[in-house]
C-alpha cells in the first residue's frame, strides 16, 4: 500500500516538472502544407516565441528523407550560419530572418517532384513541421473509340482515354450521355493504368468495355479527367465518340422515291428499299413482276407503262443467320389514251347545215377536253356543235384531252372541216392598176370553196389568159395570171364549181411614158395671139388633154417678156402643155403624142421669132422701132402680158402704148 502510493508520487512529480519545462521552452507555428506548382518558389515560414525572448537563440531546418531520417539542410546561432552541403537543397534554398522578430523563413528555388517532402524548422527545444506539395498540370486528355462496328449483345471494348503527365496522378471517369459510369459486372468494366514517366510525371489510362444493345447505337461516350492544382481541383473532358452498333433488320421499307405524286405512262420512276437494321451481312433485293429479281436497295424503271404497276417486294436476309424480312409497296401508272375523234380525220358539212363531232380518251383519271381552231379556243367539252356552217366554219379543228390531275398528262386529235358551196372569191387588195405600156402585172384571185374550184382568167375581148401559178389553200385555190400591158385592159377571174360560180373584174389602165406631166415652165407670163373675127375649135378624141383652137388663138409662155401684139381678125390658142390623161387605143395614142409634139415645136418656134423680131434681128428692125399701127380684121396683134404680183393684164401697142380694151 505504502509503495503504491509512493510510485503515484513519483508520475505526479515527473508530469510537473515536465510541464514545467515547456512553459520555459519556445512555441513554435507552421503552416500544415505549402503548395506550389514544379518550377516554381515555394516559401515556407516558421513562427516561434518564446517566454526567455527569442534573440540569439539556435534555428536549424530539416527534412525528411524518404526513409524517415532527418536531413538538416540549415543552422543558425549567435555566432553563425549556413546552409549545409551535400543535399539536394544546398544550392536551392535561402533563409530570411535572423529570429529576432520570431519569424523566420526558408525559400526553396525551383522546386522539384522529389521536393515534395516535410520540412521542420528547430528552435531551440521547440520544433514545427510543414508538408511541402508539389503539382504538375497534364496535358490535355485524348480519346479514341474502336473503329470497327460492333453487334448487339456482344461484349467489346468501346474506347481508351488517356491523359499525360500530370502530378499528382490524375483521375479519369467515363460518362454516357452525360450520366457517369458504374461497372457492373459481365456487363461494363473500365479498368485503369498508370505509368510513370521518368520526368516522374504520370500518364493515366482507362478502357471502357461492355456489351452493345441496339440503343446504344445513338449514345454519346466522353471522358472527364480531373487533377489537383495549388489551392483546389480542377477538371477538363475530352471530345465526345459515337460507336457503330450493328444489329439486324426487323422490317424493311419499301417506297417511291420519284416522282412525287401521282405516275404516269412514259414517267420513269425509282423504287427505294431499307430495312431497319444494319448488319453488315444483309442483303436486299427486289422482286416484281413475273419472277424478275434485282439486288440492292434502288430499282429504277424507265418509260413505264400501265403493265408496270403492280406490287414490288423487297426482302433483306442476313447471310450469317440466313434471316430473312420483307415488306413492299403497290405501284399504280396512269394512263390515257391516244384521243379518238368521230368522225375520222375529215368531215364535209353542206353549207347552212349543222355538224357535230366528238372526242373521246380512255383514261384512268378524270379528263378535260377542249376544242381549238387556229390555236383559238372554241369549245369546251367532249363534243363539238357548228350551227349555219359557213366557210368561215372550214379548217383544222383540234381537240386537247388534259388530266387536271398530273401535269403534262394530255392527247389530241385533229379533224378537218370543210364545208361545201359555191366559190367565192375574197376580196383581192386592188382591182384598178396604172402601170406603164410594155410592163408587166401579177393578178392573184383568192378563192374559197368546196369541192375546191377552178379558176379561169379571161379579158373582156373573150381571150383567156395563161395561168401563171395555182396553188391550193386550206379554204380553196389560189390563181395568179401575169399580163403584159400594151393598152387598156380588163381582165376577168371566174371560179366556179359543182355548186356555183364568182367573178371579180380588174381594170388595168396603160400609161405612155412620153405622156408623163413635165416640169412647168418657171415664168408667169402668156402670150396669146387672138383673131376675135372667127372662132375654130378642134378636139382630139380619147385624150383629156386637148388643144382647142377657139377663134383661132395660139398661146404661148415667154419669160420675162411683157410684150403683147394683137390681131383682132382672129385668135389663134394654144395652151402647153397638153397632158392626156386617159389613153384607150394603142393607135389615137400614137397619134395624140405626134399631135402634141408639133404643137410645142410651133410655139417655140414663134417664141424664138417674135424674139429675134423684138432684137431687130429680121428684116434689119431694131427692137425699139415703133410698128405701124394698122388696124385690119387679119392683122391687128395684141401682146397680153402677165405678171405674178398683179392680176390685172396690160396691153401694149406695138409702138410701146397702153391700149384700152377697147383698142384692142
Amino acid at each position: 500500500m505504502a509503495a503504491r502510493d509512493t510510485s503515484s508520487l513519483l508520475v505526479g512529480l515527473l508530469v510537473l516538472f515536465h510541464t514545467w519545462g515547456a512553459w520555459a521552452g519556445v512555441e513554435v507555428n507552421m503552416e500544415d502544407r505549402v503548395e506550389v506548382y514544379r518550377g516554381e518558389t515555394a516559401q515556407i515560414t516558421c513562427m516561434f516565441t518564446s517566454f526567455d525572448g527569442v534573440s540569439g537563440m539556435p534555428i536549424q531546418w530539416f527534412y525528411t528523407t524518404r526513409s524517415g531520417n532527418k536531413q538538416r539542410i540549415y543552422y543558425q546561432n549567435s555566432t553563425k550560419n549556413g546552409v549545409d552541403g551535400g543535399t539536394p537543397f544546398t544550392d536551392r534554398i535561402s533563409v530570411n530572418g535572423t529570429g529576432a522578430s520570431g519569424e523566420i523563413v526558408l525559400t526553396i528555388n525551383a522546386v522539384e517532384l522529389e521536393d515534395e517532402l516535410e520540412f521542420i524548422c528547430s528552435i531551440k527545444t521547440g520544433e514545427g513541421r510543414t508538408q511541402l506539395k508539389v503539382f504538375e498540370t497534364p496535358g490535355p486528355p485524348s480519346i479514341e473509340g474502336v473503329q470497327t462496328g460492333i453487334s448487339v449483345n456482344e461484349y467489346s471494348k468501346i474506347g481508351t482515354c488517356e491523359v499525360k503527365n500530370g502530378f499528382p496522378k490524375p483521375n479519369i471517369a467515363w460518362y454516357r450521355n452525360n450520366t457517369p459510369l458504374r461497372a457492373v459486372q459481365n456487363v461494363l468494366k473500365m479498368v485503369p493504368s498508370i505509368t510513370t514517366e521518368s520526368s516522374g510525371l504520370f500518364s493515366v489510362k482507362s478502357e471502357l468495355s461492355m456489351t452493345v444493345r441496339k440503343e446504344d447505337k445513338d449514345d454519346l461516350f466522353y471522358c472527364e479527367v480531373t487533377y489537383f492544382v495549388p489551392g483546389g481541383l480542377r477538371m477538363t473532358e475530352t471530345n465526345q465518340i459515337n460507336i457503330t452498333v450493328y444489329y439486324p433488320s426487323t422490317a424493311v421499307s419499301v417506297w417511291v422515291e420519284s416522282p412525287k405524286g401521282k405516275i404516269k405512262e412514259g414517267d420513269s420512276i425509282e423504287l427505294h428499299c431499307n430495312g431497319n437494321g444494319n448488319m453488315p451481312s444483309s442483303i436486299l433485293s427486289f422482286s416484281y413482276g413475273e419472277g424478275k429479281t434485282l439486288e440492292g436497295n434502288m430499282l429504277v424503271l424507265d418509260n413505264v407503262t400501265r403493265l408496270n404497276s403492280g406490287v414490288y417486294h423487297c426482302s433483306s436476309m442476313d447471310t450469317d443467320t440466313f434471316e430473312e424480312v420483307s415488306g413492299n409497296t403497290t405501284v399504280f401508272i396512269n394512263y390515257l389514251d391516244p384521243a379518238v375523234v368521230m368522225p375520222k380525220d375529215s368531215a364535209v358539212v353542206t353549207m347552212g347545215k349543222e355538224f357535230k363531232a366528238t372526242c373521246n380518251a380512255l383514261s384512268s383519271l378524270q379528263t378535260h377536253t377542249v376544242w381549238f381552231k387556229d390555236e383559238v379556243e372554241v369549245s369546251v367539252g367532249h363534243s363539238l356543235i357548228l350551227k349555219d356552217a359557213t366557210f368561215d366554219t372550214a379548217g383544222t379543228y383540234t381537240c386537247v384531252v388534259t388530266v387536271p390531275e398530273i401535269e403534262g398528262m394530255e392527247t389530241s386529235g385533229t379533224l378537218d372541216v370543210n364545208v361545201q358551196g359555191p366559190p367565192q372569191i375574197i376580196n383581192p387588195d386592188f382591182t384598178e392598176v396604172k402601170k406603164s405600156l410594155q410592163e408587166m402585172v401579177d393578178l392573184s384571185c383568192n378563192v374559197r370553196g368546196f369541192p375546191a374550184p377552178s379558176v379561169i382568167w379571161s379579158t373582156s375581148d373573150g381571150k383567156i389568159l395563161k395561168t401563171t401559178s395555182q396553188t391550193e389553200t386550206k379554204e380553196g385555190v389560189e390563181s395568179v395570171v401575169s399580163i403584159k400591158v400594151t393598152a387598156d385592159i380588163t381582165a376577168f377571174c371566174n371560179a366556179s364549181n359543182d355548186f356555183g360560180n364568182d367573178a371579180v373584174t380588174f381594170n388595168i389602165t396603160a400609161i405612155d411614158l412620153f405622156s408623163a406631166k413635165p416640169t412647168p415652165t418657171p415664168a408667169a407670163t402668156t402670150t396669146s395671139s387672138t383673131i376675135p373675127a372667127t372662132t375654130s375649135s378642134t378636139t382630139i378624141p380619147d385624150n383629156t388633154s386637148s388643144s382647142t383652137i377657139p377663134a383661132t388663138t395660139s398661146s404661148t409662155t415667154i419669160p420675162d417678156n411683157t410684150s403683147s401684139t394683137a390681131i383682132p381678125a382672129a385668135t389663134v390658142k394654144a395652151e402647153i402643155p397638153i397632158l392626156p390623161k386617159k389613153i384607150k387605143k394603142e393607135g389615137n395614142g400614137v397619134i395624140i403624142a405626134v399631135i402634141i409634139i408639133c404643137i410645142l415645136l410651133l410655139a417655140i418656134l414663134g417664141s424664138v421669132l417674135y424674139f429675134l423680131y423684138k432684137k431687130g434681128k429680121i428684116c434689119g428692125r431694131s427692137g425699139k422701132q415703133d410698128l405701124t399701127k394698122e388696124k385690119t380684121s387679119k392683122d391687128n396683134i395684141v401682146v397680153e402680158m402677165k405678171s405674178d404680183s398683179t392680176e390685172e393684164a396690160v396691153l401694149l401697142g406695138v409702138n410701146g402704148d397702153k391700149q384700152s380694151p377697147r383698142t384692142q
